[in-house]
């Protein structure tokens, strides 16, 4: 059907509507009171459109629409579609799929986590923020304050260990998972971090001062002292958060500032050319902001700007204030206000400040945001990135023919040749891609012999790329062994046997941080400050954590299966749960008859044959 006549049949119902262009591709979408009278007047000669409303409409060769039975239900699937598509011509928040968020799970003791995809599981989120440093910091402020467990234990109504961990021991949690505190005890807890994330401090602080004297009074000083503690924590923070307002007021205040087209041409693309401030403001105090960069194309209103942005963010935010203050008039005030106040279940009010403290206030968020658009648009204008300026360095130093976008690094780790493996981790274009990383048990090699088992990896690791093996290709542009001379001989002696010789290599060994290559006998030795150095420590550290990882975890398995295999009636099933139960050797080791008896599946006279043979053993 032509585009004419999909116009004249349009409903006069609420929807949104999809534009499209001639490849078929979504370029737009928006939503409608009216579906008729909305989508038909980009089309009206009469009326008088910005640049970018003139080029959509150029581009427009066909549309969809999706008729809702509500306004509010309009704005949900727009913003949906929005995310979906990514069309060009809509003002969109930048990665916003990708914004950290704390979450509480929904689980007996739920646990703290750091995430950064909200899901429909039942679980409490706050967010999304924009600052992942900050994030990881309150969560440790969580744990010290309020105790909330970040452990993987599917926790119940019985014990699951003997002993805490070592949370417990250094004051971060109560220890749910040996029963020391009651569910009930923990979810208020949980409730006084909740308010913690809200911004109701001072609700705490009346009631942790309450407590405290009452626990005082009681003779429990131990939870007075913690209490204390946790009082002191809050004061501090509360110390440094600026009073606003007089009043318990809840508001955002949102502002924006936007680089005018003109000021400069040579921007890169990719660069936002919008950022969004916004203040959060509890209990008549600035608890914290937030900024967040923009896509548009071509020029945008302010109202555009804030009508996307209010639409988008709040759609996902967790939290929604009695007030929202913004630096100008947004569309469909009504419509927004109503459905935000469906989500947060209370009216909310949208207004502009025009004078006072709170006109003053705004103005602050306008500066902030216009200072944090000014950091962003200077960070590429400073010179290459520091990844692609190390590659750049490595090229020049290594005397490569190419930029080493695909860098490998080996590692051999063994405990007195015992339990031996390597690592391989890529790194592409200066970045970790652990998609890629390979481990490797050492087969042919006897003892601690790290020059023969890094020729081993070496040829294993070459050999199957050269069988046209998927997983190891393709190959790389820079090998980077850990190591001195020997190790490189080693790695480039398969080289030369399996006529590879042309990949670039090197090792850099740890105690100098000197860098060897075939042919030369002085080391390459790169100032402390260099970007290259930089980057061949990350992926020479990268390789020798993910080689000590798997060295670990098979030697912590293997010590205790060759004990366990020795004792008559435990099979596979039974060492499992002993692994489970106890986590490691050392703490089985030092079980009584009791313990042992209560893990699942462990009758008293197994347990007796368990104490007797690590009796045998230690002798």
């Amino acid at each position: 059907m032509h585009l004419y006549e999909k116009l004249q049949l349009l409903p006069g119902e609420s929807g949104v509507y999809l534009m499209k262009n001639a490849e078929n591709t979504v370029i737009y979408v928006g939503k409608a009171i009216s579906l008729k009278d909305r989508v038909r007047s980009y089309f009206q000669a009469s009326r008088h459109h910005d640049l970018k409303t003139e080029q959509l409409v150029r581009d427009i060769t066909d549309l969809e629409y999706i008729v809702t039975s509500s306004e509010k239900e309009a704005l949900i699937l727009e913003d949906t579609l929005i995310k979906r598509h990514q069309p060009r011509y809509n003002i969109r928040l930048k990665d916003d799929k990708h914004y950290p968020h704390i979450k509480f799970t929904k689980e007996p003791y739920p646990r703290l986590e750091f995430t950064r995809h909200v899901e429909r599981d039942g679980a409490r989120y706050f967010g999304p923020y924009t600052d992942t440093l900050a994030v990881r910091e309150t969560m440790k402020l969580l744990q010290k304050i309020f105790h909330i467990r970040t452990c993987m234990l599917a926790l119940g109504e019985k014990k699951v260990r003997q002993r805490p961990c070592l949370d417990h021991y250094i004051g971060l949690c109560d220890a749910p998972c040996v029963l020391a505190i009651s569910e009930t005890d923990y979810g208020r807890l949980l409730d006084e971090a909740k308010d913690f994330l809200y911004g109701r401090h001072e609700t705490l602080l009346e009631r942790f001062q309450g407590e405290m004297l009452q626990a005082s009074e009681q003779l429990e000083f131990e939870k007075a002292a913690r209490l204390r503690d946790q009082l002191i924590a809050l004061q501090r923070l509360l110390s440094s958060q600026k009073v606003v307002d007089s009043s318990p007021v809840e508001q955002d205040l949102i502002g924006y500032s936007r680089l005018e087209i003109t000021e400069d041409k040579t921007l890169p693309t990719d660069i936002a050319k919008i950022c969004v401030q916004v203040f959060f403001v509890r209990g008549g105090k600035l608890i914290g902001r937030e900024k967040f960069f923009m896509d548009s194309l071509g020029e945008s209103s302010g109202t555009e700007i804030l009508t996307a942005f209010v639409k988008q963010y709040y759609a996902q935010a967790t939290y929604i204030p009695k007030e929202i203050l913004l630096q100008c008039e947004i569309e469909d005030t009504d419509s927004i206000a109503q459905w935000l106040s469906e989500k947060r279940e209370k009216s909310v009010t949208l207004r502009v400040p025009e004078r006072g403290p709170k006109y003053r206030l705004m103005e602050l968020v306008m500066h902030n945001a216009d200072l944090a658009l000014k950091e962003q648009i200077a960070k590429p204008l400073k010179g290459p990135d520091r990844s692609e300026l190390a590659l750049q360095q490595l090229q020049e130093t290594l005397k490569l023919n190419q930029v080493p976008e695909r860098i490998e690094a080996f590692d051999i780790s063994n405990f007195q040749g015992h339990e031996s493996v390597a690592s391989m981790v890529v790194f592409v274009d200066g970045y970790p891609k652990k998609s890629e990383y390979r481990r490797f048990r050492i087969k042919t090699v006897a003892g601690p012999n790290d020059f023969a088992s890094m020729a081993e990896v070496m040829r294993r690791r070459l050999e199957n790329a050269l069988a046209h093996d998927s997983k190891f290709l393709p190959f790389p542009n820079l090998v980077l062994i850990d190591g001195g001379k020997g190790q490189l001989s080693s790695a480039r002696a398969v080289m030369h046997d399996l006529g590879l010789e042309k990949i670039a290599t090197c090792s850099l060994a740890k105690e100098f941080e000197h860098i060897f290559v075939e042919g030369r006998s002085d080391p390459i030795i790169l100032p402390r400050d260099s970007q290259a150095l930089y980057l061949l420590q990350r992926v020479r550290d990268e390789a020798h954590r993910f080689a000590l990882t798997y060295h670990r975890q098979l030697r912590t398995t293997n010590t205790l299966r060759s004990v366990l295999d020795r004792i008559p009636g435990v099979g596979p099933k039974r060492r499992k749960q002993l692994y489970q139960h106890f986590g490691s050797m050392a703490a089985l080791r030092k079980a009584n008859l009791e313990e042992l008896s209560a893990v699942p599946g462990i009758s008293k006279f197994v347990a007796q044959q368990i104490l007797q043979t690590l009796q045998q053993e230690k002798e």
